[in-house]
């Protein structure tokens, strides 16, 4: 768990940019991504951010300067990429029960795509036929994450095309003569067992040969990222350990030696953010101690959605004496951000960060209950830069039609 910006560097940015703020620190997206070129330096991989996670466009750009690639969920964020800078063949589109004109379009800019249905293969096959390389999104029938929410490989997951109908894939890839160039498989998030990942292998390996034309093994994402003092993360050196070991034991017999791309997402941008809020109001009642703040799930929706744990410390008043709150937030809903949690003496007008919060926190935001969504700073070279303004009023009425 990150703390590379001091409380006062969050305080000053709070002061000067109001509150609630997303404050990015740009040198932690860094030593992240290096974790993992450095663990993995010894074999053939590749890591395509999964911007799904945080898509401002100069997060984009920095993690381009980095040397990663960008794994993309939408058309949407294909094209934000690209006009980030990406080249297209750095671009991998994993699509997900979308229209085929979406797919269409993916192959017109020229993307690497990942097909995760049998419907959109065939249709892909008709129109495409070898012309263009594509992947396939396989659903490996293996349950893991750390919320089923966030499960998207088990029996029951709307992701890919379960591995047990591998004999109408092929029927589909031979009937069109597709050029197969890539297989996929994501179980899901908060993986920290790295052995997830090593039955995921063994899943692919028994159907590889089937697919002479193969140049990829796409093993998704999902690291765990510790959020709770006393977390542990996904072990990244063990797991650049086992995908090494279980392919240079398993080479692709008859092609090429095949190279291996992850889609790290949270592991990149959750430490690297933290979301500084004020404190409105203390509300002491039998049942708990309130601490009612200026945001809400409208801004930070993870721990109502998910039951996602965030730290929280009160950087107004850090040697107070620990006492026992609810922090919850100003919506009309029930928003509890955290129960029975100790903080330093709370007072209104304090300000509060939420660490960890890079990731998911400001993507999944709305104007739920009208209110603004908040800022956003990335701190890069010590320096704070505005990369999103707060929203005004005027963003509500954006693209509303009157018409009484």
């Amino acid at each position: 768990m990150s703390e590379a910006l001091s409380k006062e560097q969050l305080t000053a940015i709070a002061t000067q940019y109001g509150t609630p703020v997303y404050v990015y620190h740009a040198e932690t997206i860094e030593n992240q991504y290096r974790k993992l070129s450095s663990a993995f330096r010894n074999s053939n991989t590749v890591f395509f951010y999964a911007c799904k996670a945080l898509t401002n466009i100069n997060i984009l750009k920095h993690v381009k300067q980095l040397g990663a690639n960008v794994d993309c969920s939408s058309i949407n964020e294909v094209k934000l990429a690209l006009y980030a800078g990406f080249l297209p063949e750095r671009v991998l589109y994993t699509s997900n029960g979308i229209a085929f004109s979406e797919i269409e379009e993916a192959k017109a800019l020229g993307v690497n795509i990942n097909i995760d249905s049998l419907s959109n293969l065939e249709k892909f096959g008709k129109k495409f036929g070898h012309s263009y390389p594509v992947g396939i999104r396989l659903r490996p029938n293996i349950m893991a994450g750390g919320n089923l929410k966030i499960s998207t490989g088990h029996e029951k997951s709307k992701f890919g095309i379960p591995i047990d109908q591998i004999d109408q894939i092929l029927q589909v890839v031979e009937q069109h003569n597709l050029h197969i160039s890539d297989l996929h498989i994501h179980t899901g998030s908060e993986i920290k067992d790295v052995d997830v990942f090593v039955k995921g292998i063994e899943v692919l390996f028994s159907i590889i040969p089937h697919f002479k034309e193969l140049e990829f093994i796409d093993l998704g994402g999902g690291f765990k990222v510790p959020y709770k003092e006393g977390d542990v993360g996904t072990d990244i050196d063990l797991l650049a350990e086992k995908v090494k070991a279980a392919f240079d034991n398993h080479p692709n017999p008859g092609g090429k030696p095949l190279q291996v791309w992850f889609e790290p997402g949270k592991f990149m941008v959750s430490e690297c953010g933290y979301f500084v809020t004020q404190v409105n109001v203390i509300k002491e009642t039998s049942a708990a101690s309130f601490v009612s703040v200026d945001s809400g799930f409208n801004h930070l929706i993870r721990p109502m959605f998910y039951d996602a744990y965030h730290r929280i410390e009160n950087i107004s008043n850090p040697s107070g004496p620990l006492k026992e709150y609810a922090v919850v937030g100003n919506i009309c809903e029930t928003d509890t951000f955290a129960w029975n949690r100790k903080l330093n003496e709370v007072r209104e007008g304090d300000l509060l960060v939420f660490y960890n919060a890079g990731a998911y926190g400001f993507e999944m935001s709305s104007q739920f209950n009208s209110r603004f969504k908040p800022a956003e700073v990335l701190v890069k070279n010590g320096a704070p830069h505005l990369i999103r303004k707060r929203d005004v009023f005027e963003d509500l009425l954006r693209n509303q039609v009157e018409v009484l």
